[in-house]
């Protein structure tokens, strides 16, 4: 098996996670997160979904970390990012955050929304 290591030039992808935080890009943000491929910021959660409406054009997918347990998304939040032509993938942030990292890699236009664990 051949390895071939990451690299996100100039990107930013997630370092790791912990209770109640995520590391990204060297620094450390706590509470839930949205990236893209160009920085990170702190979200208010899945009573928000104007940040992530707005990144309509953008990416063509946004991965929802809902957590450490699988749940299901409210229906108008996601109603309301679909409307904005985006796809959204609900799953536990662990997986996001390592989805992430892949699609990101293979130059995809992605965005990662995430609640912490």
């Amino acid at each position: 098996m051949r390895m071939s290591e990451i690299t996100f030039a100039g990107l930013t992808p997630i370092d790791g996670y912990g209770p109640g935080f995520f590391r990204v890009g060297g620094g450390v943000i706590e509470g839930a997160m949205l990236v893209t491929a160009q920085g990170a910021r702190s979200w208010a959660g899945l009573i928000d979904p104007a940040p992530l409406v707005a990144l309509g054009g953008e990416v063509d997918v946004i991965l929802i970390g809902v957590g450490a347990e699988m749940a299901h998304l409210p229906p108008a939040f996601r109603a309301a990012i679909e409307a904005a032509g985006i796809g959204v993938e609900p799953m536990t942030s662990p997986a996001a955050c390592r989805t992430y990292n892949v699609l990101l890699s293979e130059g995809r236009r992605v965005a990662l929304a995430a609640l912490p664990v």
